[in-house]
């Protein structure tokens, strides 16, 4: 296993040892290595084992990254993992049943089936954002993915009853090659230690390369490429993997704008938005980005949300050991350099440089043109836009790229409604910030420049498979089927354009082809 060389922030693995890590991957997979169900659930148990024995280790990592709170750790990245596992221990072999659909009439002695198909081997990218997170909840899926052994009753053959028991049997659970983020050294560091220790050394690996070597490593040709993070590196890894026509999932972080109604509660509205945006000092692909207010309740808000940030973090939040820090130098910089470019400071604004420290912040007088509404911004600061009414809101929403995900706090359910039926985004969440994103049973993706594809429960399993339509036929039923056959006739075709009709009647039933 390679290891980052003393004193390197995270030392990138050579493009070669990438393509020995996909070989290897490859044969393991093509040996049938993850052929068994009992083989996926060791994996899956294998991963949370790692978790549990590891909590100090994870938690001092990103105390170390991003100066983050033991408390964010546990509960917004080791428990969310914790909890996919288990979920999908629980429902794998639901899962992996194949599904019977429809038949018509033609069809009616035979099987019908989609099967979940295991693509093969898949390139995992984590976002430094939450690091382990975004790393282990796609693996998990990764894991899950497939098909199982299944049987089925043979068919009639040559109008004969078979009543034989034909076992078939499918590959199932991809192999994956985790890239964790280099912005996050010590967790990108201890997922390249841990992971070889739980989890099978064949079909699981980890390459520690920098975000521009990525796309170099998307090029080479794997089965499927998930990343997670911004919008620019994902545009490049989109690219790059189309060179080889490699599927992709992206999760794209962005501007997820915040509706906040005159008819709220503004306390409790005040109290979950500030969470969600300070929340890991606002670095996340799913905190509220902006605020757009209702005139009448701005001033109320603000006063609410400053005394969300003296609660939360007391009268000097630089003390605070529930709030962390920037990622890198870089990102403060940034996020610095916004907040005296946008808007008014209502609340917030302090900076140490040393210590990448950036108060939770308001703005306020932001304009759309201003440069914290034009740029990605990851960081402890929350620019409010006024609007006269949810039509304004919607109108501004719909003018720029889908969102990964759109909030609304409203006690008004037309309003929520509305809101929710006029706008597109990856999410959607009323009267809350960040939840929607994290359920086992609720998809999280994007929608147009916000991403595609999803992840969580059932929905990882799918990302992660192909739906392979499969029909087991027999050779018996000839009488209807030779009617397909040249030489053609009239008669014939009458024939099949009558059963037609009656098939637009009856929903496929009578189709004979």
């Amino acid at each position: 296993m390679y290891r980052a060389k003393q004193g390197e922030p995270c030392s990138k693995r050579p493009l070669l040892e990438c393509v020995d890590l996909l070989k290897r991957s490859r044969a393991a997979f093509q040996a049938g290595r993850t052929l068994k169900e009992t083989f996926r659930l060791t994996q899956l148990e294998a991963v949370v084992k790692m978790i549990e024995s590891n909590q100090n280790d994870f938690v001092g990592a990103l105390d170390k990254d991003l100066h983050k709170p033991q408390f964010e750790t546990i509960v917004s990245e080791l428990i969310l993992i914790k909890n996919e596992a288990t979920y999908a221990m629980t429902n794998l072999n639901k899962w992996m049943q194949p599904q019977s659909v429809e038949k018509n009439l033609s069809t009616s002695l035979d099987q019908c089936l989609v099967i979940s198909e295991p693509l093969g081997v898949v390139l995992i990218m984590g976002s430094w954002c939450s690091p382990v997170q975004m790393c282990l909840v796609p693996l998990i899926g990764a894991i899950a993915a497939g098909a199982a052994f299944f049987f089925f009753k043979s068919p009639l053959t040559n109008g004969h009853s078979g009543g034989q028991s034909l076992r078939i049997v499918l590959c199932a659970g991809n192999c994956a090659v985790i890239s964790p983020s280099v912005y996050t050294t010590h967790t990108a560091q201890l997922l390249d230690r841990l992971i070889p220790s739980y989890l099978d050394n064949e079909c699981f690996h980890v390459i520690l390369a920098s975000m521009s070597d990525l796309p170099e490593v998307a090029e080479l040709k794997f089965d499927h490429v998930f990343f997670s993070g911004n919008g620019q590196d994902g545009s490049r890894i989109a690219r790059a993997a189309a060179r080889t026509l490699t599927p992709v999932t992206l999760i794209i972080g962005g501007k997820n704008p915040c509706y906040v109604d005159q008819h709220c509660d503004l306390d409790a509205t005040a109290q979950r938005i500030a969470w969600a945006r300070f929340h890991n000092a606002g670095q996340s692909l799913v905190a509220p980005d902006y605020i757009l207010c209702h005139t009448d309740v701005k001033e109320q808000l603000v006063e609410a949300l400053k005394c969300c940030i003296t609660q939360f973090y007391g009268s000097t939040p630089e003390q605070s050991h529930s709030l962390g820090r920037m990622v890198n130098r870089e990102i403060f910089n940034h996020t610095r350099d916004i907040i005296w470019k946008s808007g008014k400071v209502a609340a917030g604004g302090q900076v140490l440089e040393a210590e990448k420290y950036i108060a939770p912040t308001i703005l306020s007088e932001v304009a759309e043109s201003h440069a914290i509404m034009q740029q990605e911004v990851s960081g402890p600061v929350l620019p409010i836009l006024t609007v006269a009414n949810v039509e304004e809101a919607i109108a501004f929403i719909n003018g720029h790229e889908k969102p990964l995900c759109v909030y609304v706090y409203s006690s008004n359910k037309k309003i929520v409604s509305k809101m929710m039926s006029e706008t597109s985004s990856g999410s959607f969440c009323a009267n809350d910030s960040i939840l929607q994103s994290v359920m086992v049973t609720l998809p999280f993706g994007g929608v147009g420049a916000s991403g595609m594809g999803s992840l969580h429960g059932c929905y990882s399993f799918n990302n992660f498979s192909h739906k392979k339509s499969c029909l087991l036929r027999s050779t018996g039923f000839e009488c209807v089927t030779y009617l397909r056959y040249p030489p053609y006739d009239d008669r014939n075709l009458s024939l099949m354009a009558w059963a037609s009709t009656l098939s637009q009647k009856s929903q496929g039933w009578c189709q004979i082809l």
